[in-house]
């Protein structure tokens, strides 16, 4: 078991990396700085404000920075509900429509399913009221987080 405090969670994971990640880095200044984690029902979501420099093509969201998000928020899934560190093994992206850098994007993502050190994932990328791109992946465990934070006995149960 985790600490019930989603947001310290976050926050303990983070800084043990130096607060530094690309995506959920508030230290990194290239980053998408992803924030503002929630946990309900199993679901977690974050959101983040894309910078101009995030575009494609002018005016759109380049589809590598959509799925960094992704990716991003179906490792906190396993981290945030199984208590699991994870690395992508796959990752299948539906792109279903244009994106665009000036809204703020909420991404959700969940563990559908794990299996010994897999974990089966999927999200969402959503802009104002609809999905604009799908994500299903395979997630292999590599720690606990209460390894990586060297949690007491106490503070795991």
């Amino acid at each position: 078991m985790l600490p019930d405090d989603t947001a310290g969670l976050v926050d303990r994971v983070r800084q043990h990396y130096d607060d530094g990640c690309f995506a959920c880095g508030r230290k990194n200044p290239a980053g998408l700085h992803l924030d503002q984690f929630s946990l309900t029902d199993g679901t977690v979501e974050a959101s983040f404000s894309p910078r101009p420099e995030y575009r494609g093509v002018v005016g759109s969201l380049h589809g590598g920075v959509a799925a960094t998000a992704l990716d991003e928020i179906l490792a906190w899934a396993g981290i945030l509900n199984l208590g699991l560190m994870s690395v992508t093994a796959t990752l299948d992206l539906r792109y279903r429509s244009p994106l665009t850098t000036d809204r703020r994007l909420l991404v959700r993502g969940r563990v559908d399913d794990a299996s010994g050190r897999r974990l089966r994932v999927s999200g969402e990328l959503i802009s104002g009221d609809q999905p604009a791109v799908t994500a299903r992946g395979v997630y292999v465990a590599t720690s606990t987080v209460a390894d990586l934070l060297g949690l007491s006995a106490h503070e795991r149960t």
